[in-house]
């Protein structure tokens, strides 16, 4: 068995999400990837994705990996064939073949998420599909201090939207960190794994933090609350991106 990892970048705006939904009219991102690649092939393609990202998140460093049968093109020109057949908004960054055992999903050691609030006055036409306008000033060091409550190893219940069932809720959150750049404010998460929702509700309760709505240390409190009604709320899909998926030696 030959296992081929495509890392690849995609504006999410067009799609409903990363994971298929077949027998309906919605379109996915994994559903492109498989007609393009099965096209190539010639023979039904079906792949693994490191994160099933929302509608209408973005991504810069998604991970797929496929077993490609007896097809014989060499694993690191997959890219430059599949990028031939993909939209414009769909774009394969890099292949290379990994060991049978790799699996783009349960493999990964960690994975970084970057919400982006527009902090500007007016609208921003060229921002308005990859951040969340908010026209008033936030505080961000409130912000920062609510952010240092979350990493560690937690249950994150208070962070995750109802509706996906999941063996645990426990993660571990590496770095919450937000900076300033102008008028953009990031909010990025680094962790070996996260909840349905999770950054966006994250993202969504720092930004209350930052409209004065609550105070920065409540943050600890409502994840210690496990109560998702505390938490959020969900933060604009636009805004969020998932930057890198992190793996060891393949």
């Amino acid at each position: 068995m030959r296992n081929i990892k495509v890392t690849l970048a995609y504006d999410g705006t067009n799609y409903f999400g990363f994971q298929e939904q077949r027998g309906t009219r919605y379109q996915t991102i994994q559903e492109v990837l498989e007609d393009r690649l099965s096209r190539l092939a010639k023979k039904e393609i079906r792949i693994i994705g490191a994160g099933r990202t929302d509608s209408g998140v973005h991504a810069r460093g998604q991970v797929i990996n496929f077993d490609p049968g007896d097809w014989t093109i060499p694993a690191e020109r997959v890219a430059y064939a599949l990028n031939s057949l993909l939209p414009e908004d769909i774009v394969a960054l890099e292949s290379v073949e990994v060991p049978p055992s790799f699996h783009a999903r349960f493999s990964a050691l960690a994975k970084s998420y970057r919400y982006t609030i527009y902090n500007g006055k007016l609208k921003d036409p060229f921002l308005r599909l990859y951040s969340y306008h908010i026209p008033f000033p936030l505080d961000i060091e409130a912000m920062r201090e609510g952010a240092g409550c979350l990493p560690g190893r937690h249950d994150f219940s208070a962070f995750r939207a109802l509706g996906t069932p999941v063996k645990t809720t426990v993660r571990t959150l590496y770095e919450a960190r937000v900076s300033r750049q102008g008028d953009l404010i990031y909010i990025d998460l680094r962790g070996d794994g996260f909840l349905y929702h999770m950054a966006r509700m994250i993202a969504g309760t720092l930004i209350r933090v930052g409209k004065g709505r609550i105070p920065p240390q409540e943050v600890a409190d409502i994840l210690e609350s496990r109560d998702s009604l505390r938490g959020g709320p969900t933060a604009p899909a636009r805004g969020l991106c998932l930057e890198r998926v992190e793996y060891g030696e393949c």
